[in-house]
């Protein structure tokens, strides 16, 4: 199949999901994920009005080039892993919330992950069913999931992470959409063993004070791999050093709503993981939903990368 057949295909199999986005009042998906649709190393994406194409490998060709902006329109090339100037911020909507964004900047990836969409619906629906709940966003990047959080009613929503330049990002989303939330530009590890009453490795290292607290919904949403001054992140070896200390932040009634957006770990067995981590931690799961990813992310081995599931 051409490419040009793979992306109006792929354009008339989001058709239900656009519907859907547009009554949600979100302006930015996937259009075409090529890893799962016919061309590998290629991904075009629609955040509000810029149409973002990002490449994995070799570029396409003059014939391709023409082909995808035939069927999407003119669009905005990143090559991964090269030096590209910067272009302007705009920004894009999800669920009617207002989100900055820049197609190209000095960072690895897009300042909102279009494939943690189902898990942002999801925690919005948690804290729905949560009135005056408090909120626990670690890992929290641009604080998208912070603002959802807080729009949905969340009584307070507290943001982690150790990156001055996401944190930022995310205070301005905060002021956009006129919500008020807590930022901790701290370590995970440091912020959240804290958080759960556990003792933190300083390694030499000046602990920031964080005060113990507990949260009715939390969610974690790691890297796959970093390293920090009280730990290392590492989702394919070490889920449970970031598992448990998330986990002993719940209140009993509370909810946990994590993800492992690794090829390398299996559902069942990230999910098994997490139980034996918190059975360890003398608080056995009772209850793990999973969450299925929409429709603009498929995946051609039924086993995509990235697993969403909540834990009770």
């Amino acid at each position: 199949m051409s490419l040009a057949e793979s992306l109006h295909r792929a354009k008339a199999n989001r058709q239900p999901l656009l519907s859907l986005l547009a009554a949600e009042q979100t302006d930015c998906y996937r259009l075409f994920h090529g890893v799962a649709e016919g061309r590998p190393g290629l991904a075009i994406d629609r955040y509000g009005k810029t149409l973002l194409g990002q490449l994995w490998g070799d570029p396409l060709d003059a014939e391709e080039l023409e082909a995808v902006e035939d069927a999407m329109g003119p669009v905005i090339w990143r090559q991964r892993g090269s030096s590209q100037a910067p272009t302007k911020p705009s920004r894009c909507r999800e669920r009617d919330l207002s989100f900055a964004f820049q197609a190209i900047h000095d960072g690895i990836d897009p300042w909102l992950f279009l494939d943690l969409r189902a898990g942002r619906r999801k925690l919005v629906q948690l804290v729905k069913e949560r009135p005056d709940c408090a909120v626990l966003n670690t890992f929290s990047y641009t604080a998208t999931a912070g603002v959802m959080a807080a729009a949905a009613g969340a009584r307070r929503v507290v943001n982690v992470d150790h990156a001055r330049q996401w944190t930022r990002i995310g205070r301005e989303n905060a002021r956009e959409n006129d919500v008020q939330m807590t930022f901790l530009q701290v370590d995970y590890f440091a912020a959240v063993r804290q958080m759960a009453g556990l003792k933190v490795g300083r390694k030499g290292r000046k602990l920031p004070r964080v005060v113990r607290e507990r949260f009715d919904v939390v969610l974690l949403d790691p890297p796959t791999l970093a390293k920090g001054p009280f730990g290392a992140v590492d989702i394919v070896n070490d889920y449970a050093s970031l598992f448990k200390p998330a986990w002993l932040t719940l209140n009993e009634d509370g909810a946990l709503l994590a993800t492992n957006h690794s090829a390398r770990v299996s559902l069942d067995d990230w999910l098994e993981a997490c139980r034996r981590c918190a059975a360890k931690a003398g608080r056995p799961v009772r209850d793990i939903e999973v969450v299925e990813g929409d429709a603009d992310f498929p995946s051609f081995d039924s086993a995509p990368p990235l697993k969403v599931a909540v834990f009770r």
